[in-house]
């Protein structure tokens, strides 16, 4: 089979690139508008990018309408955020936030998330998250236009909240005792507890 992407219609090569780019790790992102409403989402395009100077990147597309995000249009007026990852115990919540709710309703709120204050930015983070990056905006580059288009965002990492519950006898973050979920294709999701080992050359 191939697949030419240049034909695909931007719904159909979405629904290609969901099921075969995978796992997908999952920023659970807060932020907090000019007013001080905040908001909680999930994105599955997401990663680290660079420890010099330790940068992440997660991407919000456009909404079916061709309208940014709330996550989007919050960064935009106040340039921080935080990126929680998101362990198995909050996986439910973490889907309910994924609804689109009115902008300027908070999904802390909404659905019982419980927030705590970060450090060093507005937005609080998610407190039963065993790790947490607050992050200041370093650029957001924008990618095709309309529905499904990008809006990647690029965040500068300040500080990490790292739980004491998931570290090993070395101080290190355990994969298993983190527990973290990641994005299959469709409705599947898999968890960090399912590993193997191999040793790099």
């Amino acid at each position: 089979m191939l697949l030419d992407f240049t034909t695909l219609r931007p719904r159909d090569a979405y629904a290609w690139m969901i099921s075969t780019i995978l796992p997908r790790p999952i920023a659970w992102v807060s932020t907090i508008s000019a007013e001080g409403r905040t908001n909680l989402a999930p994105f599955s395009f997401f990663q680290g990018v660079t420890a010099n100077p330790p940068t992440l990147m997660f991407c919000p597309v456009n909404t079916r309408d061709g309208t940014k995000k709330d996550t989007v249009r919050n960064i935009e007026g106040v340039p921080e955020f935080v990126v929680n990852l998101v362990p198995f115990a909050l996986a439910q919540q973490m889907n309910a936030s994924a609804a689109m709710l009115p902008y300027g309703e908070s999904e802390f709120e909404k659905f019982g998330i419980t927030a705590a204050p970060s450090a060093k930015v507005r937005p609080p983070r998610v407190a039963g998250a065993p790790v947490a990056f607050e992050c200041t905006l370093d650029r957001i580059v924008h990618i095709g236009e309309g529905a499904l288009a990008a809006n990647v965002v690029f965040g500068r990492i300040l500080v990490a909240h790292v739980s004491d519950t998931v570290l090993d006898a070395e101080g290190l973050p355990d994969s298993a005792k983190l527990d973290l979920i990641g994005r299959l294709g469709g409705d599947g999701y898999v968890r960090t507890r399912d590993r193997f080992e191999m040793e790099r050359p």
